[in-house]
């Protein structure tokens, strides 16, 4: 929010330029401007003189604090210390590079703190390389980018230096501990391609996603193998219980075989609901695009019947209807999964909403698979697992911005959109979770 004084209008940098621009102070620079006489970013950049004329100007004001005294006035004897000249260095930075000069002094005593030593890059400028890593770019055209733009000139190695930092950050989130329990827990993986032994192979990103007690959902981690298969996703379910999760009510999944027994070998008292969703999209591969309609409103009486009695009624009338006849294989496929589909039946709407789908997972997935889409493949396991994590990260943080900027928007003309799924608090949580409470009293009331 904008911090306003009643006689000088907007504090700050943007007072002071709204001021220069009443006045006429800045007319002469924009007709250089707009005549190309002048640009704002690259070498010779209007941008980059300005911030090598403030950092100068820091730098000197830091080293006066150092030694005691102004600059051009003669240094005390008793202190024993001076300046001693200045030493030109590089700087790279999110508006271009530029020289600055670093003041010293005789004892090799002053620490700079605006820019460091053995800096050569605002910090401003990794923040944006992560950030276009995190979109998708390769570091090749992170480097081209930064150059044409920018007029930045950076290597490969930095760039991947520089991205390869945060690995140990992704590395303590996934190894970070859990809570105890989890009311519901989402499973899902999206397909990447990741270089192995010289060549690119498609994987699967594991990912799972945890509901807390206050109804606030966490990517609890990202695993990257070659198959989605039950055996991983029991390690899946195994490292999650070695940090800290002894005890999830429900697991939503797909249909995968094996899956529920895999997530049972860890919670054994864990109700295992397959996806409706999965559930619907796998029994319509079959229907042909003029029936899907028709098929899609006789399923939803099905997932959408009051009780389990009513759902097979609903599915045996679909089974004996000329629909049924003509897509036999529907049937099936709702008759395969029909024990792990079931159990959310007994609950009642609020948390049928809740459980019945993996859709918190799926809109996540849905902006990683554009994301590693524009990335083409990765270089190993590893990078994946990276930017995923970054691409969460990113994806948020840009919601977050677009959030505040409508904050003080009437609610109608709100744009932003929400989160994704970190942090996201789930809709009706309070209901669901009462009626949580009332199935599971045992295992629901020594959380709250």
């Amino acid at each position: 929010m904008t911090v306003t004084d009643e006689k000088t209008g907007p504090a700050g940098g943007r007072g002071v330029v709204e001021d220069l621009v009443a006045s006429g102070g800045l007319d002469g620079l924009f007709e250089r401007i707009d005549s190309g006489e002048v640009g704002l970013t690259g070498a010779d950049g209007l941008l980059p003189a300005l911030l090598k004329e403030a950092l100068e100007r820091g730098l000197q004001a830091e080293l006066t604090e150092h030694l005691g005294y102004d600059k051009g006035e003669q240094a005390p004897v008793a202190r024993g210390n001076a300046r001693n000249g200045t030493t030109v260095k590089t700087i790279s930075s999110e508006v271009g590079s530029f020289e600055i000069e670093v003041p010293r002094d005789r004892a090799g005593s002053f620490t700079p703190r605006l820019v460091r030593k053995g800096q050569r890059r605002m910090d401003g400028l990794d923040s944006m390389i992560i950030s276009l890593y995190a979109g998708g770019m390769t570091v090749r055209e992170i480097r081209h980018h930064l150059e044409s733009t920018l007029g930045v000139e950076l290597s490969v190695g930095t760039i991947s230096r520089i991205t390869d930092a945060v690995a140990e950050a992704v590395l303590d989130w996934q190894r970070r501990p859990l809570e105890e329990f989890y009311p519901v827990v989402y499973l899902d993986a999206i397909r990447v391609k990741v270089r192995v032994d010289h060549r690119v192979t498609t994987r699967s990103a594991h990912i799972a996603v945890g509901v807390d007690m206050d109804g606030i959902k966490h990517v609890l981690g990202i695993w990257v193998q070659a198959e989605e298969g039950a055996s991983f996703w029991a390690h899946v379910c195994a490292e999650l219980a070695n940090r800290g999760v002894k005890d999830v009510l429900i697991v939503c999944c797909d249909g995968l075989t094996g899956l529920p027994e895999a997530i049972e070998a860890t919670w054994p008292d864990s109700m295992v609901q397959t996806c409706v969703v999965h559930l619907i999209r796998a029994s319509m591969r079959f229907v042909a695009y003029q029936d899907r309609k028709k098929v899609a409103a006789a399923l939803k009486q099905v997932y959408a019947a009051p009780s389990e009695e009513a759902a097979l009624e609903a599915l045996a009338a679909f089974s004996s209807s000329p629909l049924g006849d003509k897509y036999p294989e529907t049937v099936a496929t709702w008759d395969r999964a029909w024990e792990r589909f079931t159990p959310f039946l007994a609950f009642p709407p609020m948390l049928r909403r809740v459980i019945y789908t993996t859709n918190s997972i799926e809109s996540l997935n849905y902006q990683l698979r554009k994301i590693s889409k524009n990335r083409g493949h990765f270089p190993s396991d590893e990078a994946a697992v990276k930017l995923l994590w970054l691409a969460i990260c990113n994806i948020e943080d840009k919601r977050a911005r677009e959030r505040d900027k409508d904050r003080n928007l009437p609610a109608d003309k709100r744009k932003a959109k929400p989160r994704v799924v970190e942090g996201r608090i789930t809709t009706n949580w309070k209901q669901a979770l009462a009626q949580l409470a009332t199935a599971y009293p045992d295992r629901i009331n020594p959380h709250l």
